[in-house]
């Protein structure tokens, strides 16, 4: 499939990308374990889509747990290993804010994906995907109008999924993990 830069990718990071720690926070490199698959993944997006976008909330720094600077550095060994490995990303949005924080940017508000579209006028959300593994991606993604799937790898949500189905929030694939998502691009762009 050719690049489409009508289209754009837009991923969540912690359960995703790389491996999650359950009830604890990747506050370092050391913490950090891509995912089985990732970044040969991360090579085949930037053959089809324009633009590629991690959007994650990171609230371990609202709590104290790690510096914006912890972050920067985690992220720029994060994308220095997939364009090593012939991936891309064309920008990283980040949240900070406490969940309990009232007006807060964490996802599913949409301020992450509205900070990118102020930095590439050109995304189309109707025009791109999101890929996440909790309810709050989904959510997100469809709010925007994005095609949605769900990376289905946490057990501790499976109820909160079963009522947030029945109230119609439900994504338009579910897959075991990011590198899976490769096989299933042209149905979702199409």
């Amino acid at each position: 499939m050719d690049q489409d830069y009508m289209w754009s990718l837009f991923l969540d990071r912690d359960g995703v990308i790389n491996e999650r720690i359950p009830g604890a926070y990747i506050k370092d490199w050391n913490d950090f374990q891509f995912t089985p698959g990732t970044l040969e993944a991360f090579a085949h997006f930037n053959q089809i889509f324009g633009r590629v976008f991690i959007v994650t909330n990171q609230q371990g720094i609202g709590k104290g747990l790690m510096t914006q600077d912890d972050l920067s550095v985690l992220h720029q060994k994060m994308e220095a290993a997939i364009i090593t490995h012939g991936g891309r990303i064309d920008g990283i949005y980040t949240c900070p804010d406490l969940a309990s924080q009232t007006n807060n940017c964490r996802k599913p508000n949409p301020a992450l994906a509205l900070q990118a579209k102020a930095d590439f006028p050109d995304v189309d959300f109707s025009s791109s995907i999101m890929v996440g593994d909790s309810l709050s991606d989904i959510q997100f993604g469809q709010k925007l109008g994005m095609r949605t799937v769900l990376i289905d790898t946490k057990e501790d949500e499976r109820e909160q999924w079963a009522v947030a189905r029945t109230a119609g929030w439900k994504p338009h694939l579910s897959l075991p993990n990011l590198a899976s998502l490769t096989a299933h691009i042209p149905d979702l762009v199409s």
